[in-house]
């Protein structure tokens, strides 16, 4: 048994309480009591304030690499298609060996973040022919070990990649160039490949594997209902980028009539245990169909602002019933506080109203909500019985400096930043300590994993 004493810890109220013991048995923990004033014999302080572990909804980790090299210059002006032309040379020059250095580095990072779940949305699966490898989940498994050395839980949801476009009816767009290492031929050999690599982790305590509709511009109606009924008939969690750019929705209505969320609703795939990405061009419609399905929006603020997609309509779409979750998606930064401030702060800009969305509320999507949209229902709170997955936030450092007591999670929420969390615990073990990674020197790998796949 291992017990923590918390200056501050926030259990998932308006305020925080002081004086929080927790006790982790394994990786649970096993219980919680507030008002203790100074820290039991034996206990491990935590200074500033405790929160739940952070959950980074939405990951590409192989993206990491693009940081600080895809913004416009003498070029010209860019957008999202400029930008994914770029990701695709990067896709090139990936096997798995090279995966797995990049993203156990970019994991780490996520860690000294305080991110302790990561929903990897996975596509990146064969060789650059196109062909599987000898084990046709090769880059998952890189992935799956990537997180497990790091220290990380993760949920993989193995993405189904098809087509290079949006078809109409019975016809198909081929994948070309680097598309060609995401598609798996037709639905069925997703299922398969997917189901082998659940099947080979159903035990694995902080690994589950999900699904994802890569996007209307990839997966057609028919495959898409492959893939949310093997989502539906194991549980799983199902996510798929919707309307991230306006260009998608022209595509769609013209192919299929619809909106990438009517094509979803047609085939079964809108559930409470679905997961709109982006949701930044979804209409009034759309809104109405993912708030009756009782389903979850993920925004990334950060990679929405970098790509200049637009600002989704989140107070309209937690107004609708939608559960708002966070994702760091490209990482053009790997820092949940930003992207908690980023929901509220990018739509004052587009409304002209402050407090649409309070600090309480984007820090459950910074943390239940996140679990929870990724099949971890029981995480992301300090509660006894939860995974023990927590994170401590300085209060004594230049941006938290000054805070009273009363107004911690406005400043958690609208001043702190990755670099004040100090202390990380996963399933129960210590894997962030005074800012420091305990196994990864992160700084270095990060640097010697991206100049590996630049050369």
């Amino acid at each position: 048994m291992n017990r923590y004493w918390c200056e501050q810890a926030w259990l998932g109220g308006d305020g925080v309480d002081e004086g929080v013991t927790i006790e982790v048995e394994g990786d649970r923990i096993a219980a919680v009591a507030s008002g203790v004033r100074v820290a039991p014999a034996g206990a491990t302080a935590l200074a500033g304030v405790t929160l739940p572990g952070l959950a980074n909804a939405h990951s590409h980790a192989f993206h990491r690499a693009l940081r600080g090299t895809t913004q416009p210059g003498a070029q010209g002006a860019g957008n999202f298609w400029t930008w994914r032309a770029q990701m695709y040379a990067l896709a090139e020059r990936l096997d798995p060996d090279r995966y797995f250095v990049l993203a156990r580095a970019t994991f780490a990072e996520m860690l000294l973040a305080g991110i302790t779940l990561v929903g990897e949305f996975h596509y990146l699966h064969h060789d650059r022919d196109g062909q599987p490898y000898s084990d046709p989940n090769g880059m998952g498994e890189a992935v799956l070990a990537a997180a497990a050395d790091a220290g990380i839980r993760i949920t993989v949801l193995d993405a189904c990649y098809l087509h290079g476009d949006v078809t109409p009816a019975g016809t198909e767009a081929e994948l070309v160039g680097a598309q060609r290492r995401f598609g798996d031929g037709d639905a069925d050999r997703w299922a398969a490949r997917v189901g082998a690599l659940a099947a080979a982790h159903a035990a694995d305590p902080t690994a589950r594997i999900g699904a994802a509709i890569h996007s209307v511009r990839a997966v057609d109606p028919v495959a898409a209902a492959t893939v949310a009924t093997w989502a539906r008939e194991r549980g799983a969690p199902l996510h798929a980028h919707v309307s991230e750019q306006p260009a998608e929705n022209a595509a769609c209505l013209e192919a299929h009539g619809q909106t990438p969320t009517g094509v979803l609703a047609g085939a079964g795939a809108l559930d409470a245990r679905f997961t709109a990405v982006h949701a930044t061009h979804v209409t009034d419609s759309d809104v109405a169909l993912l708030g009756a399905a009782h389903t979850t929006g993920c925004l990334c603020p950060t990679t929405e602002r970098d790509l200049a997609d637009g600002v989704g309509p989140a107070g309209t779409l937690r107004d609708a019933g939608v559960q708002l979750v966070l994702g760091s998606d490209s990482h053009a930064v790997i820092d949940l506080f930003e992207e908690a401030r980023g929901v509220e702060l990018d739509e004052r800009l587009v409304t002209g109203v402050r407090g649409t969305h309070r600090a309480p509320e984007l820090l459950t999507a910074a943390t239940a909500a996140g679990y929870a949209s990724l099949g971890w229902p029981e995480g992301g709170r300090i509660a006894t019985g939860a995974p023990a997955d927590f994170v401590s936030v300085g209060l004594d450092t230049v941006r938290m400096a000054g805070t009273a007591t009363e107004h911690t999670l406005d400043a958690l929420v609208f001043a702190a930043a990755a670099a004040d969390v100090h202390h990380v615990v996963v399933a129960g073990r210590v894997v962030v300590s005074d800012g420091l990674h305990q196994t990864i020197v992160v700084g270095r790998d990060l640097r010697d994993a991206i100049a590996a796949v630049r050369t």
